[in-house]
């Protein structure tokens, strides 16, 4: 679906994304045939027009005029003329044979789609009812088996690439377990960035058949290991110490014991001075996502759940571990970093404010988004229109006693980067959020971190102009009252926020802006 399309407000008097919901599965069936048509690999030779592509997948011409506008409506393809062409996206992801191929991913998800058509009988039954047939033959199993390991084969091999430069320089030799390592993709990226690493894969045997295919084919049959098991079994883990231990998509594929049992063996298994390194959905990060793929694991597995970070880091810690706070990709996935030493840690390549960020959000924040200092809009109107129409005017931190727009500017020149945090009433509530935000990213190194929240201080019950500020040290001085158009700020910062309020008792979101350096 093109971008934006989750980023909608639910408290706006507008149906439409209602209506995207519902129309959800028209996106998915365009996709999923083009890519069963080989459309996309049909193009990668250069532009074709509508006829020659209807003769050459076998549809009629009528039919494919159709279907080829609704592709570049979508932003698959392209045209010039008469002449249709694959998007750089298209060219890159959903070519047969490309390095980063999502096609047999896609097509996966083509096939999950019947059982999802179970959802209403898995809640009454609380849990999965759909199961493979009976007697199914072991040809069968190997077939689907290997259609969800190509599947899942595509997505590693791209997130694999927004994990390798959070370790970069931190290997040099050694020794990498994956624990259901599936195709082996994250352990392979690991391989190929570093020469001198060896890998042992860990799996069931039907799964480490295809596993082993696919490391001959990337040329690192001779670096890796298969060891077949049920990873759930005593002893099935191989001793270490390894140098690195990966528990990538497997968590969520069983319950909380079954999780914990997992982590706690797979901690046994590291070196002293060793990474374990948990890639997973996680509801902290992508909230829709991981509710959606805890759904999934409710329909198509026997008990799988989708953990939190906190889940997984007290557990890390249970055993001794040091962890790192929830680092997010640029994905639907996160990871959660833990070594037997606090200072090992300090090797990986984490932006600061990506790991503040992810600290803050634990805090109880709806959302926390960088921004560039620069974006933050200061206007000159802002401040009249408190004097003129806000009950709050002459109060000891609203105008004329806060920070005037010429002052905020200056103020703003000092810094590059922010946090934009959002919440919900009650007010006070997230106003000490908002401290205890600030707090936290001094206490990181950002000396300067400096808290600006929208609208009045509601730390006290009460406040008048005539008295002065029981709160000295707490209250900070509001968005609007210093000259900052709220509004467009947010809407620079990417987040939802809808029209002006109509009615009093309408929904409210709280916006705070942390000042960092």
């Amino acid at each position: 679906m093109k971008p934006g399309f989750l980023k909608y407000d639910p408290q706006a008097p507008c149906p439409q994304y209602l209506e995207d919901l519902a129309t959800g599965y028209w996106f998915s069936e365009v996709l999923f045939t083009a890519v069963e048509a080989g459309l996309f690999t049909l193009l990668a030779g250069g532009g074709m027009s509508a006829a020659e592509i209807a003769g050459a997948i076998g549809f009629s011409l009528h039919g494919t005029e159709r279907f080829l506008e609704a592709l570049c409506a979508l932003g698959l393809i392209g045209r010039d003329g008469d002449v249709y062409f694959n998007t750089r996206l298209s060219e890159t992801y959903l070519v047969r044979g490309r390095e980063h191929y999502q096609g047999d991913s896609i097509l996966w998800r083509k096939h999950l789609a019947s059982s999802w058509r179970c959802l209403k009988e898995c809640l009454e039954a609380g849990g999965r009812v759909s199961y493979p047939p009976p007697g199914e033959s072991r040809e069968c199993m190997g077939q689907r088996v290997g259609r969800y390991i190509r599947a899942m084969d595509n997505v590693a091999r791209y997130k694999v690439q927004e994990i390798l430069p959070i370790f970069e320089g931190v290997f040099d030799t050694g020794r990498v377990l994956d624990v259901g390592s599936g195709s082996g993709a994250v352990a392979a990226g690991f391989l190929e960035q570093y020469p001198g690493l060896a890998a042992t894969l860990v799996d069931i045997p039907e799964v480490l058949e295809l596993t082993k295919m696919l490391m001959e084919e990337r040329g690192l049959g001779g670096r890796v290991t298969c060891h077949p098991a049920n990873i759930l079994e005593p002893g099935a883990l191989p001793q270490g110490p390894f140098d690195l231990v990966i528990l990538s998509n497997i968590l969520h594929i069983y319950t909380e014991k079954e999780g914990a049992l997992l982590l706690s063996r797979a901690a046994g298994c590291l070196g002293a001075a060793g990474f374990l390194l948990v890639h997973d959905f996680f509801p902290e990060h992508r909230p829709e996502k991981a509710a959606l793929m805890d759904l999934n694991m409710l329909i198509n597995t026997y008990n799988g759940k989708v953990l939190s970070s906190r889940w997984v880091r007290e557990r890390l810690e249970a055993r001794g571990l040091c962890s790192t706070e929830l680092v997010p990709l640029r994905s639907d996935t996160a990871l959660v970093i833990a070594a037997r030493d606090a200072g090992a840690l300090e090797k990986l390549k984490l932006a600061p404010e990506q790991r503040l960020a992810a600290r803050i959000m634990s805090l109880g924040f709806r959302g926390v988004c960088p921004i560039a200092a620069a974006d933050i809009y200061v206007s000159d109107w802002v401040e009249l229109r408190c004097r003129y129409g806000c009950e709050n005017y002459g109060r000891p931190h609203c105008p004329p006693n806060s920070p005037p727009p010429e002052k905020t500017r200056a103020v703003l020149k000092d810094f590059s980067v922010a946090l934009l945090l959002e919440g919900e009433p009650p007010a006070r509530d997230f106003q000490l959020r908002v401290l205890a935000a600030e707090r936290e990213a001094f206490k990181a190194g950002y000396y300067k971190a400096t808290a600006f929240w929208a609208g009045p201080c509601a730390l006290c019950p009460s406040c008048s102009a005539a008295e002065q500020c029981r709160h000295p040290r707490d209250a900070r001085p509001s968005m609007e009252g210093s000259g900052i158009d709220v509004y467009e700020t947010v809407r620079r910062a990417g987040r939802s926020l809808s029209s002006t309020l109509q009615d009093r008792q309408d929904y409210v979101k709280y916006f705070a802006l942390l000042l960092l350096e």
